[in-house]
């Protein structure tokens, strides 16, 4: 079955490449904010009009007003224009995700998409790559070949001072063969995961095992800010709080890299080795409200670990079932199924008054979502 995949890699760009992509972020931002001011006046105008039709312009509408428009990809602001219909579709559909907002050129991470027509965009000696509107190569550090066809690429600068480049590949991906097994997985904090056949997967605590040298370095950042103000300086233009700002950024990418590594690896892992995973249907925006358990939670990433499970199930055939989340996984006995009450977090093991077995908790829990999902799957 063929599926788009996204590759990322490294970017190490020349100083005339990292002006170009500075003027195509500043321009993709550009035509956002104007296509979405002129979005919000039609808006109140067709309110005050029921005659009138909203029309929304599109960006060759600005380029006469704002020439430096055609130095860029047309190809970038025309997907400028798609992410703010994407936007505002996302928004009439869902209040909550909330309307769309302007682009400011303050934002830590600046990006932009363009797409390939006819090999404008190309790999070239696994060592360079071949970008629409510049003239020279763009050195890339190709970890992996990608496979496929390249589809769009969207390249982007991180705060930390680096460049990506995302490569968005149609190609075909096959089912992995059937395994005849199926797992129950119990999220936690103190362990990630805790398997039904027993396992446990130790949580990382990434952001704890970094925090004493991020606080020593947000200090630092934060003397400098002050001597930035005190001196009357902008800070855009203070090069030693600048510089700091790039090392504490280089310390939440650490972070966010190695976190993403092995959430990658362990939803391979899990993947690979079963046909059916059951899992809970976590209310993490809730859970975070909790204000003595949100930095753990946030540090875990449940939403992302699950989301991952989901999107490579649907690549290699597996099958995702989602238990709710007011589901008694704690309190019922998986051997008998007598449902022993709530207990308080401190109790770990118990012991079930009708059959007498010994629990972990959390493995009771892992084996009593495995039981719930096939009890699903079985009736529907």
């Amino acid at each position: 079955m063929e599926r788009l995949k996204a590759y990322k890699f490294r970017l190490y760009p020349t100083e005339e490449q990292e002006i170009f992509f500075a003027k195509s972020f500043g321009c993709v931002r550009k035509v956002y904010n104007l296509m979405l001011d002129d979005r919000i006046k039609a808006y109140e105008e067709s309110k005050n009009d029921s005659s009138k039709k909203m029309s929304f312009p599109t960006p060759a509408k600005y380029k006469k007003e704002y020439p430096f428009l055609k130095e860029v990809d047309s190809l970038a602001l025309a997907n400028a224009q798609l992410n703010l219909d994407k936007a505002y579709k996302n928004f009439f559909r869902d209040k909550s995700v909330g309307f769309p907002r302007f682009k400011s050129k303050k934002n830590p991470v600046q990006s932009y998409t363009t797409n390939n027509q006819n090999g404008t965009i190309a790999l070239i000696d696994n060592k360079f790559i071949k970008l629409p509107k510049l003239k020279s190569l763009v050195r890339i550090k190709l970890h992996r070949p990608p496979k496929g066809i390249i589809k769009s690429a969207t390249i982007s600068h991180r705060p930390s001072g680096k460049y990506y480049i995302s490569l968005l590949c149609r190609e075909e991906i096959f089912a992995l063969p059937k395994t005849n097994s199926a797992i129950g997985i119990d999220l936690g904090i103190t362990d990630f995961a805790i398997l039904s056949d027993g396992q446990k997967v130790n949580n990382n605590k990434f952001t704890a095992k970094m925090e004493k040298k991020l606080k020593r370095e947000q200090r630092k950042l934060s003397r400098r800010a002050l001597l930035a103000k005190n001196k009357g300086m902008n800070l855009f233009d203070a090069k030693n709080y600048q510089k700091q700002k790039r090392t504490v950024a280089r310390l939440h990418e650490k972070v966010m890299n190695q976190r993403t590594d092995f959430l990658n690896k362990l939803s391979t892992d899990i993947i690979k080795n079963h046909d059916i995973i059951c899992i809970e249907d976590l209310n993490t925006k809730g859970m975070l409200r909790n204000h003595k358990l949100a930095k753990s939670i946030s540090d875990v990433s449940w939403s992302s670990f699950v989301s991952k499970l989901q999107y490579k199930a649907d690549w290699y055939g597996r099958e995702i079932i989602k238990i709710d989340q007011w589901f008694p996984s704690s309190q019922n006995c998986s051997e008998c199924g007598h449902q022993d009450g709530k207990k308080s977090l401190k109790i770990r093991e118990w012991t079930c008054p009708i059959c007498h077995t010994h629990h972990d908790r959390d493995i009771n829990a892992s084996i009593n979502i495995l039981n719930e999902g096939l009890r699903i799957k079985a009736l529907g």
